[in-house]
C-alpha cells in the first residue's frame, strides 16, 4: 500500500469499507460557497470556515468541483495545472488544511476530475500550437485536416455543447491555415486523445498526486466521453435532447466503449491506496441499464443516476424509475445514486414545477415559458427529496438546496458567465441561475457570502429570506427538514436497505393511483404525487414529513399522527413507522 503523505492519512473514524454505497454527498461549487478573501469568489479557505455547518447537516462527504489552477473560461473545468491550486481558490496548504479539517469532523472529501479536456492555457495544448501536424505534441489532442479542397471545412459537423462548431481552425507556425483541432465544449477546452499512451500516463500520475495527499475519490467529468468514433462520422444530435448526452442512439463521442479500459485501469490504481478511495462518473447515457456498465466491479464505484434526475413528477414514472435503477445497479453488485440538483441543471425546486420543456444545459430566465408558482415548486421540491432520502443506496445534494434555493432568473446580461450565454447570443441562458452564491446571514454583507458584500454573480432581491441562520431553528424550515431526513437515514440505515413496494389500497383503505408506498428498514414512506389529499393510516406514527401535516404535530420526531382526520397533502411525503400496526406488517 502507499504510504506517502503518511501525515495525512485518513483517521480510523473514514476507514470504514465501501463506505461510498450508502454515502449522502454534498455538492460544493467553491466560488459560490463562501469567500474568506472577500474578492467575491469563493475559495478553499471559506469552505474550511463553514465545515460546521455541514457537520450540522449530517453529509458523509463532500465533491469539490474544481479548484486547480484555470484560466476560468468555463468556471474551473479548463483546467491548466491539475496539480495545483488556482491562486483564485488558494492554495495546496489551504487544501490540506481543508482535507485535514474535514476528516476531523469524519467527513470525506472527492475532488473533481476532468480527462476529457483541458485549458488552451495548458503548456501541452501551447506546445500543440507550436508544433508541426503529426507531432508528439499534436498527439495528446486530436487534430485532424480539414475538409474540402482547401481543408477550410471542419473535418465534421460535430456542434459543441455550448453551441457553434465543435472544432477550430489552427494557424500554424509559417502563418498558414492549419489542422482543426476538437472541442466538445468551449473552443478554449480542447478534447484529449485518450489513444495516447502519454495522456494515460499523466492521468495517472494527476491521480496519485491528490491520493498521495489523502483524497477519498474522484467525481470525473464528462466520463461517458474522452474516447470517440474513431472513424469521425458525421452526427446531428435530437435537437430535444441532453446536451450532455442521452439520445437513443448515442453519438460518436458518447458511450464508446473504449472508456471502460480507462476505467479499470483508474480502479486498479486506487485499490493500491489505503481508505477504500472511489470514482464516481458523470455519465449521461441513453438508458439506467447502459449506465450500469460504469459501475461494474472493476470499473467506478458509482455514476450518477440522471435517469432518476430526469424523471417527471408523475407517481408512476418514478416507480419505475427506481425499480428500473435498482434492477440495474444491482445485478452489477452497485449502489443505485440519486440526485436532484448540481451546477449543470436549473435547480429542483423549480424545476420540479417547471410546465414547459427545459432541455438540460439550456437553463431558463424570467422571460421562459412555463415559470411555477415558487410556493408550489419549492413544496414538491421537499417532498421529491424526501422521498429521495428514503431510498437505499447513496445521494447527492448540492449546494443550497437544503436551504430550498430556487433557480435565480433575472441576472444581468453583463453579469452572465456561462460559454453557453455567449456561444449562443443569448439564445440559451445557460447554467448561471443555479450557480448564484449561497446565503449564510439574512442580514449580512453578500448574506455571509463574502465579508466584503461582493459576488462574482450579484445575488438577488430577496435571497435573505433563504439564508441559513434564519432557518436554523425554525421546526419547518428546509433546512431542519433536510437535517431530521439526514438524522434518520443515518439512525435506521436507510442506505443500506430495500425497496419493498406496498399495497396503496390496503394500506389506505382507498384507490390512490398518484400515490407511492413503499418500506425500507421498518419505515414506511408515503408520497402523494395527486391532487388531492389523503388520509393516514390512523395508527401511524410520524418520524418525518416534507410539509405540514394537519392534525400531526409536524416537526417533531416520533409524534403520534392519530385519528383519520390526519392527512398528506398533495406534492408531500411523510415517513412513518408503526410496528404493532397490521397495516405495516
Amino acid at each position: 500500500m502507499h504510504t506517502s503523505h503518511e501525515a495525512r492519512r485518513i483517521p480510523q473514524a473514514l476507514t470504514a469499507p465501501e463506505w461510498w454505497r450508502t454515502a449522502v454527498i454534498y455538492q460544493i461549487y467553491p466560488r459560490s460557497f463562501a469567500d474568506a478573501s472577500g474578492d467575491g469568489v469563493g475559495d478553499l479557505r471559506g469552505i474550511t470556515g463553514r465545515l460546521d455547518a455541514l457537520d450540522e447537516l449530517g453529509v458523509d462527504a463532500l465533491w469539490l468541483s474544481p479548484f486547480m489552477v484555470s484560466p476560468q473560461k468555463d468556471a474551473g473545468y479548463d483546467v491548466a495545472d491539475y496539480c495545483d491550486v488556482d491562486p483564485l481558490f488558494g492554495t495546496l496548504a489551504d487544501f490540506d488544511e481543508l482535507l485535514a479539517a474535514a476528516h476531523a469532523r469524519g467527513i470525506r472529501i472527492i475532488v473533481d476530475l476532468v480527462p476529457n479536456h483541458s485549458s488552451d492555457q495548458h503548456p501541452w495544448f501551447q506546445e500543440a500550437l507550436t508544433a508541426a501536424p503529426g507531432s508528439p505534441e499534436r498527439a495528446r489532442y486530436i487534430f485532424r485536416e480539414g475538409r474540402g479542397p482547401e481543408g477550410d471545412q471542419p473535418p465534421t459537423n460535430w456542434e459543441s455543447i455550448f453551441g457553434g462548431p465543435a472544432w477550430t481552425r489552427v494557424t500554424e507556425a509559417d502563418g498558414s491555415p492549419g489542422q482543426w483541432y476538437l472541442h466538445l465544449f468551449d473552443t478554449s477546452q480542447p478534447d484529449f486523445n485518450w489513444d495516447s499512451e502519454e495522456v494515460q500516463e499523466e492521468f495517472r500520475r494527476i491521480l496519485r498526486f491528490w491520493l498521495d495527499r489523502g483524497v477519498d475519490g474522484f467525481r470525473v467529468d464528462v466520463a461517458h466521453g474522452m474516447v470517440k468514433d474513431p472513424t469521425f462520422p458525421d452526427w446531428t444530435p435530437d435537437p430535444q435532447a441532453a446536451s450532455m448526452g442521452g439520445d437513443a442512439t448515442p453519438a460518436p463521442y458518447w458511450e464508446q466503449v473504449g472508456v471502460h479500459d480507462i476505467y479499470r485501469d483508474w480502479n486498479r490504481l486506487l485499490a493500491q491506496y489505503d481508505g477504500d478511495r472511489a470514482l464516481c462518473g458523470e455519465a449521461w447515457v441513453s438508458t439506467i441499464e447502459k449506465t450500469a456498465l460504469w459501475v461494474r466491479p472493476d470499473e467506478m464505484h458509482q455514476t450518477f443516476n440522471f435517469h432518476y434526475l430526469e424523471t417527471p413528477w408523475d407517481a408512476s414514472a418514478l416507480r419505475r424509475t427506481i425499480d428500473d435503477s435498482l434492477t440495474a445497479f444491482s445485478s452489477v453488485g452497485a449502489p443505485s445514486t440519486w440526485v436532484l440538483s448540481n451546477h449543470d441543471v436549473v435547480r429542483h425546486a423549480t424545476r420540479l414545477g417547471l410546465t414547459a420543456e427545459s432541455p438540460q444545459g439550456a437553463g431558463i430566465g424570467s422571460d421562459s415559458p412555463g415559470l411555477p408558482d415558487p410556493s408550489q415548486a419549492l413544496q414538491r421540491a421537499r417532498a421529491a427529496t424526501a422521498l429521495m432520502l428514503a431510498l437505499p443506496g447513496s445521494a447527492y445534494l448540492y449546494q443550497g438546496e437544503e436551504l430550498g434555493l430556487p433557480e435565480v432568473l433575472e441576472i444581468p446580461d453583463d453579469a452572465r458567465q456561462d460559454p453557453t450565454w455567449f456561444r449562443t447570443s443569448g439564445e440559451r441562458y445557460g447554467r448561471d441561475g443555479c450557480r448564484v452564491p449561497i446565503p449564510w446571514e439574512a442580514h449580512a454583507p453578500a448574506h455571509g457570502f463574502s465579508a466584503t458584500g461582493r459576488s462574482w454573480i450579484p445575488q438577488p432581491q430577496g435571497w435573505g429570506e433563504y439564508a441559513r441562520d434564519g432557518q436554523r431553528h425554525d421546526a419547518d424550515s428546509t433546512l431542519s427538514m433536510y437535517r431530521r431526513l439526514l438524522a434518520l437515514r443515518r439512525t435506521h440505515r436507510l442506505g443500506e436497505g430495500s425497496v419493498e413496494w406496498l399495497d396503496v389500497k390496503d394500506l389506505l383503505g382507498a384507490e390512490a393511483a398518484e400515490v407511492l408506498a413503499l418500506r425500507n428498514q421498518g419505515v414506511v414512506v408515503l408520497a402523494n404525487l395527486g391532487a388531492d389529499p389523503v388520509a393516514l393510516p390512523s395508527a401511524a406514527t410520524v418520524l418525518a414529513a416534507s410539509t405540514h401535516l394537519p392534525s400531526a404535530q409536524h416537526g417533531v420526531e416520533q409524534s403520534s399522527v392519530g385519528g383519520a382526520a390526519a392527512l398528506l397533502p398533495s406534492d408531500a411525503v411523510v415517513w412513518l413507522v408503526s410496528p404493532e400496526s397490521p397495516e405495516f406488517s
